[in-house]
């Protein structure tokens, strides 16, 4: 992966949102642990935190 100044992986702004002098992050949080949750897609569309094990899989809109 490339590294921009200061030796920062160039990935790790995708997690992040600025706007202005604000910054915020665009995942879930784990309510059970506090780490910051993944986003899969398949098989079913869900939040999973690796960290701790929890789940939240997204209801389907049909």
């Amino acid at each position: 992966m490339a590294k921009g100044e200061n030796g920062v992986k160039a990935v790790v702004r995708t997690y992040y949102e600025i706007t202005g002098d604000k910054v915020k992050l665009k995942n879930k949080k784990c309510p059970r642990c506090g780490s910051v949750m993944a986003h899969h897609m398949k098989p079913r569309e869900r939040w999973a935190c690796g960290k701790c094990g929890y789940t939240e899989f997204v209801s389907g809109k049909k």
